[in-house]
């Protein structure tokens, strides 16, 4: 969760680095705040409940000069969301600054023992105990900054993304990560810090991934320097970063989400290339030839991750097992890692994540490597902890997801695990040659197909009006619809605040049925494939109870329409990749009605982005 921003240089801070908080904003957005230290060593601090944009307001009259300077915005895990918690937060003398992204676990027992020696306290969070620690390491033993943030953080438990300042030293910004991302941009004569690298990308293309438990000292005039708590000198690769600006940007549509949603021809594109060969008669995925003996040899695969990306692993189940035969568990991350989960040196893991900082999935990867598991990661984000920790994997190259509610991501998820059924299966000879043409070729014009749903947008804004009243609703689907069911019922949850629930259609008779009458909208993906029969005898039993049904159909359809409310007709496709396209509806479905009820679609209430915390 949360955003960290920070700058040091010759340039004003101030505006790298408001405009660096718009750029995290989806991490957290309940409060704000900044800390500047000017030239004649004025340490400020403004911060304020709310968005970005109240933080800037906040500032219009204040002092904001300095060419130093770190940032914060929150999503609250210890105390509310208030002007008192928001970060940065001072150290008891006002002479240092921190911001904090992830949780202090052990912070009760520390603040105990800080406030037995005298320091009082100004907020409720963890964060203002770890800078009153370092502060009173640094005043009782006489110590440098870099050394007492080193002491201190060998008392803490939990995981932290931290950026400090300090008014004794005005040319200096010390970092430090664990379980919590950090990206540093190298620039000429001055330095970045921010949770990704979005707010740096404008500046300069030369990044450095801050491994966990090591501390980066920015110092004006000198070389990033780089140690761990036991201060040995760590030597970070310099990467170089290819982000297009505009990827960042709403670029005329009114939110993030509605542009993701509308990138995704263009994404799947981007993932698939250099993996489906131009005559759409193969898939390869290096991971597969690289690491052929492990992938071919599994007993079974388990797919660790939350959220979309578990509903994106039930879809990969169905695919992987039809095609390749291989066993697959699909698992909460959060509960697989506190479960006794019987993992071994036979298993594959695959971990899902937008982000690749998810807390628990990364929990779980770490958790199946120490039990011999070979680890593949599917991931969005180049050079994050995920894909670090794994073995091997694949990224899923559909750019910079900022709306919180996922779209795109999760297309680009079921992409790569398709491609990867598939490359398995081949190399398994678990597919008959007619049935993987066939596959490939219809993942070829899955784009184009996207493209013509899409072609749908006015007709699902103008249907979404008319269940803008509903207080629930009910999502359907069999195979490989359920997972998109779950997805859909996801989606209007998150950003309409409308309770929805997702359920296979042919379990709807073991309770949920009780629930429908003429009030309840009740979405069935009922698309031509193995289960159309079924899923119509389904549709029949909710409309003898007077429920009102949106249903998803094959274009052509003219059974199935004439019995339900609304249709929305998708391109015909081969079953295993209809989730592809049923998605898309029910994203527009749901930002639609979410717009319509004045909701906040990028930055809905109690979310974020990225769950860097348990």
């Amino acid at each position: 969760m949360c955003g960290i921003v920070g700058y040091i240089g010759e340039k004003d801070a101030y505006p790298i680095l408001i405009k660096g908080l718009g750029r995290l904003e989806y991490r957290g957005y309940d409060s704000a705040g900044i800390a500047l230290l000017n030239n004649e060593g004025l340490l400020s601090i403004y911060k304020t409940k709310g968005k970005v944009a109240d933080l800037d307001s906040f500032c219009k009259n204040k002092n904001v000069s300095g060419t130093v300077g770190i940032a914060h915005t929150r999503w609250a895990t210890h105390g509310e969301p208030s002007s008192i918690n928001a970060h940065p937060h001072y150290s008891e003398s006002k002479n240092l600054a921190i911001i904090h992204n992830g949780i202090i676990e052990n912070y009760v027992d520390l603040k105990k023992k800080l406030q037995a020696k005298g320091i009082a306290f100004r907020s409720d969070t963890d964060t203002e105990v770890l800078v009153q620690l370092i502060e009173y390491i640094q005043t009782k033993k006489n110590l440098d900054l870099l050394t007492s943030v080193q002491l201190a953080l060998h008392e803490v438990i939990g995981a932290y993304a931290i950026a400090l300042l300090d008014k004794k030293n005005p040319n200096l910004i010390i970092a430090a990560c664990r379980q919590s991302p950090l990206v540093i941009g190298v620039g000429d004569n001055e330095f970045f810090l921010a949770s990704d690298a979005s707010p740096i990308i404008e500046y300069t293309d030369k990044v450095v991934y801050l491994e966990d438990g090591n501390i980066a000292v920015m110092k004006k005039g000198d070389d990033l320097k780089v140690v761990n708590i036991f201060n040995r000198e760590q030597f970070p690769k310099v990467q170089t970063i290819d982000i297009d600006l505009g990827q960042i940007e709403k670029c005329g549509y009114p939110h993030f989400m509605l542009k993701e949603i509308f990138e995704q021809p263009d994404c799947i594109t981007n993932c698939m290339r250099g993996r489906v060969n131009i005559e759409a008669t193969n898939v390869v995925l290096s991971a597969v030839i690289d690491y052929r003996k492990q992938l071919l040899s599994a007993k079974r695969i388990i797919i660790v991750g939350c959220g979309t990306s578990w509903h994106a692993g039930l879809i990969g189940k169905q695919i992987i097992e039809s095609l390749c035969r291989i066993p697959v568990e699909v698992e909460y991350a959060s509960e697989f890692r506190y479960r006794h989960s019987v993992v071994s040196n036979n298993d594959v893991v695959i971990a899902i994540s937008q982000s690749g900082e998810t807390a628990d999935t990364l929990a779980a990867v770490k958790m199946a490597k120490q039990c011999g598991a070979f680890i593949y990661g599917i991931c969005n984000v180049i050079g994050a902890s995920i894909p670090r920790a794994t073995d091997t994997g694949s990224y899923i190259h559909v750019g910079p997801e900022i709306g919180v509610a996922s779209t795109k991501a999760f297309t680009g998820q079921v992409t790569v695990l398709t491609m990867l059924a598939l490359a398995l299966a081949k190399a398994k000879g678990t597919v008959d040659n007619d049935t993987y043409y066939a596959i490939v070729k219809e993942l070829s014009a899955i784009p184009r197909k996207m493209e013509e749903t899409l072609c749908l947008n006015d007709n699902i804004a103008s249907l979404s009006r008319i269940f803008t009243y509903a207080r629930n609703f009910l999502y359907l689907g069999r195979g490989y619809n359920y997972p998109v069911a779950l997805e859909g019922a996801l989606k209007l949850k998150e950003i309409s605040y409308i309770h929805a629930e997702g359920y296979p259609a042919a379990e709807m008779k073991h309770g949920p049925i009780a629930l429908i009458d003429s009030d309840m909208p009740v979405v069935v993906i009922a698309t031509r494939n193995t289960m159309y029969e079924k899923v119509l005898s389904n549709i029949q039993e909710i409309k003898a109870r007077k429920g009102k049904v949106i249903a998803l159909v094959t274009k052509g359809d003219d059974t199935i329409s004439k019995i339900v409310d609304e249709v929305i007709e998708l391109p015909d496709t081969q079953e295993c990749l209809e989730p592809l396209l049923a998605t898309i509806p029910l994203q527009l479905l749901a930002y639609h009605i979410a717009v319509c009820k004045g909701k906040d679609v990028d930055q809905p209430r109690n979310l974020a982005k990225s769950v860097t915390v348990e």
